[in-house]
């Protein structure tokens, strides 16, 4: 009986492990980005229904001004989350296209996956003036550096706090002394 190396099973299990993976199928704003050549991951869609692409930060500020000439005019929510400890930090931004016409306007969720040591990415400040108290309130809980944002200071915390607060693996200081209380 012959027996399989170690490579040959390493093969198997990531053949496997493929093609257990549910295939996502892109929708038509990731199809939209990718004709205007732009690399772009489908993600599915949420409980709503709403459409998720993941998008390179490299390339969000082109992906932003795409959606934003097709109409994409509303930035409803911009936000971060932590993935958890060890993992990435995500930017995401939720974009509407509101006209008077709609009962229920076209929605799009674009997320940016960075590195916990190196979250930097382009800010849309000035693709969207919405996004300037939501991205400081990004980078104030989690350490995302949005470049080139014209005001990137804490909103919520005072300026002299260590670390960021939302992030999982953050620990809280057993005490912070209040300065200038009076």
């Amino acid at each position: 009986m012959a027996e399989s190396s170690p490579e040959s099973t390493q093969d198997e299990q990531s053949v496997a492990e493929e093609q257990a993976a549910p295939i996502i199928e892109a929708g038509p704003v990731a199809k939209q980005l990718t004709q205007a050549g732009l690399t772009v991951e489908a993600l599915g869609v949420d409980h709503l229904g709403v459409e998720m692409i993941k998008v390179a930060p490299d390339q969000l500020v082109d992906a932003a001004t795409t959606l934003a000439d097709d109409g994409y005019n509303y930035l409803q929510c911009q936000g971060g989350y932590d993935a958890g400890p060890g993992q990435d930090l995500v930017s995401m931004y939720h974009l509407l296209k509101v006209n008077d016409d709609a009962d229920r306007p076209p929605e799009v969720r674009l997320k940016v996956f960075l590195s916990r040591e190196n979250p930097r990415v382009p800010t849309l400040y000035w693709v969207w003036k919405a996004s300037d108290w939501q991205e400081r309130e990004s980078y104030d809980m989690y350490g995302i550096i949005y470049e080139g944002h014209p005001n990137l200071t804490r909103i919520l915390m005072p300026e002299d706090w260590v670390g960021w607060p939302l992030r999982k693996d953050y620990i809280s200081p057993d005490f912070y002394e209040l300065q200038d209380a009076y």
